[in-house]
């Protein structure tokens, strides 16, 4: 019996992005940990002889010592694709002129650093909005994967915001970091966007079926700093709900799920950095061993041609895709 697809991908957010949305003082300095989770990643993805889409943020490809690290994940043969050149969480709020000038940048850095040019697109923050989806056409994209579609987007930015240093404006600016409510009723399984005559397709990051509270690996290793035998029972949850609902999950990893206090003590702040690196680590392989057990595991571009090519996606207009409260741009 064939496995059904599924598709992995990480977010490869840098110390100084969490440090800027989190308000920290010295974010601008863009400290780095590429070169410490970088090579962590590739071990434990050769180990699981698995390939996935990487998210790279453009200001971590145009600072030059960032390439080795950038280059090696393309050399081993995973796909490279656009997290936004500056990863502020409120790209929903940047005119057409300064998202052309988001993805120019991003484009130009990412391609001089890996060698790949980008068809793939994940919004920080999952932040969206008509004029992003726009772009993304306009400028040939094969997919976007900025959405994530559960009710609890407002809790996690409580959470986030009750140790950030932020004033008035940047709380507005975050205002709707992680989504809305809204963003919990969007479809599970990938859709098209309509955007003008054109379309473009949507893959959402897998929430648990029915409940519709997320399952990512962040999320895993948050249960497992209680106990790591739940962490697998809820993965293994979510997995088997989404082979349930007939959802072919899109798993999503953060550079944060394989580094610890042990590899970086700036992230205090942040859920689950109680734990040391190999622990997480541990959790880790454990939940992408569950995936590539019950599913065929790819890229995400791979996965977008598999579902492009099928008939009966649903449609939704991209007026929609703003955050709750917001004008389309």
């Amino acid at each position: 019996m064939n496995k059904p697809m599924a598709s992995l991908s990480l977010d490869l957010d840098n110390l100084w992005s969490y440090q800027m949305t989190h308000g920290d003082e010295g974010w601008d300095r863009y400290d780095s940990y590429l070169d410490t989770v970088v090579p962590l990643m590739l071990k434990e993805l050769e180990q699981l002889g698995l390939r996935i889409t990487v998210f790279v943020v453009g200001q971590d490809a145009a600072i030059e010592a960032n390439g080795p690290a950038l280059k090696s994940i393309a050399e081993a043969g995973h796909e490279i694709a656009n997290h936004s050149f500056r990863h502020q969480p409120w790209l929903h709020r940047y005119s057409e002129q300064e998202l052309g000038e988001e993805f120019d940048r991003a484009e130009q850095a990412i391609e001089a650093a890996t060698g790949q040019r980008t068809v793939g697109f994940r919004g920080p923050g999952y932040s969206l909005s008509p004029t992003v989806l726009q772009l993304l056409v306009d400028r040939g994209y094969e997919y976007d994967c900025s959405t994530l579609p559960t009710l609890i987007g407002p809790l996690a930015r409580k959470y986030y915001f009750r140790s950030a240093k932020l004033d008035a404006a940047q709380r507005e600016e975050r205002r709707y970091l992680f989504g809305s409510w809204k963003e919990g009723l969007r479809p599970l399984k990938p859709y098209w966007w309509q955007v003008g005559s054109s379309r473009m397709l949507e893959i959402p990051v897998s929430v648990v079926p029915g409940a519709r509270v997320p399952f990512h690996v962040s999320y895993a290793l948050y249960l497992a700093g209680f106990s790591p035998a739940m962490a697998q029972r809820y993965f293994a949850t979510g997995l088997r709900a989404c082979r349930v609902a007939g959802v072919e999950p899109s798993i999503l990893l953060h550079p944060l799920d394989l580094l610890g206090a042990d590899d970086v003590d700036a992230l205090g702040f942040f859920p689950g950095m109680g734990m040391t690196g190999a622990t997480k680590r541990e959790v880790l392989r454990g939940c992408l061993e569950r995936l590539r057990d019950g599913f065929r595991v790819v890229p995400m571009r791979e996965h977008a041609a598999a579902i492009a090519k099928r008939p009966g996606l649903k449609t939704k207009s991209s007026l929609t895709a703003s955050p709750a409260g917001q004008p389309a741009a």
